[in-house]
Order: structure tokens, then C-alpha cells, then sequence
């Protein structure tokens, strides 16, 4: 599973990530990897990004930002960025590996931004997934 942790509903770079995922999802199906995009806003405002895109992968409302919180997605200018996610929240991706021996998620993957423009490549993380594919002997399988 591919997080991709957006800033909020109006941030003009989320949208576009948002569209080039959409764009790949073929890739990311083919490393048997979905993208999910984590959005700090209420449903109906997730809901809006969905009419207008028609996202052939999940979205997830996270109105309180507890999911982003619990995956340390930064947060910058201190108590007033926590107040805003228009000013605080900075975009961040993480993959996890949800085939642990125990079922619980494994994040073997994160990518920090220090600003709304830092993001990773597509490329960069279909290579990343390519990477971390194995075929549970720890041989890597080829895709």
C-alpha cells in the first residue's frame, strides 16, 4: 500500500499528485501496490476531489488528522501550522508492506517533504516498490 499524505483540499500541487497517480495506476497494480490518498479534510470536501477527478483508487477523509498524525506527517510553523493544515501540513509518502507474518503493516518506505513542492517522482516509487518485491524467500521477483 502506496499513502500518499495530501496537504489539504485546496493545495493546487495535491491535486495534480492526485491526477498523475490516476494516471499510473496500472503501474502500481501491476507491483500489487494501491495508492491510497490521505486527505485532512472532511468526507464531503474528499468527495468533491472524486467528482471532479474520478480517482480509480481510494481516498481516505481524515478530518482530524489522526492518520496523518500517526504516520508523522510533517507539520511546519509550530502550534499555528497544527492549527491550519493550509499552512502546516507538508506532503508525505509512505509504503507499506502488509504481507508481515503477524498482519500488521510494515513501513519499509517514507519520503518527508520540507515543502509543498517536494514530492517524490512516480518513477522513483514504482522503483522503490520494484526494490522491496520478493518472493518470500527473500529472492527478488521480477515484474
Amino acid at each position: 500500500m502506496v499513502l500518499f499524505f495530501q496537504r489539504d483540499h485546496y493545495c493546487t500541487n495535491c491535486r495534480e499528485q492526485v491526477q498523475k497517480i490516476a494516471d499510473r495506476i496500472e503501474a502500481f497494480r501491476a507491483r500489487d501496490a494501491e495508492p491510497v490518498s490521505v486527505v485532512p479534510e472532511p468526507l464531503d470536501r474528499v468527495e468533491e476531489w472524486q467528482a471532479e477527478y474520478d480517482l480509480p483508487y481510494p481516498l481516505l477523509a481524515d478530518a482530524d488528522a489522526s492518520v496523518g498524525d500517526a504516520y508523522d506527517q510533517p507539520v511546519r510553523f509550530g502550534l499555528l501550522g497544527s492549527l491550519s493544515d493550509f499552512l502546516g501540513r507538508m506532503p508525505q509518502v509512505v509504503i507499506l508492506d502488509r504481507a508481515g507474518d503477524d498482519g500488521d503493516p510494515e513501513v519499509v518506505y517514507t519520503y518527508s517533504s520540507d515543502s509543498t513542492f517536494d514530492r517524490p517522482d512516480i518513477d522513483e516509487l514504482l522503483a522503490v516498490l520494484d526494490d522491496h518485491r520478493t518472493d518470500g524467500e527473500g529472492t527478488p521477483v521480477d515484474g
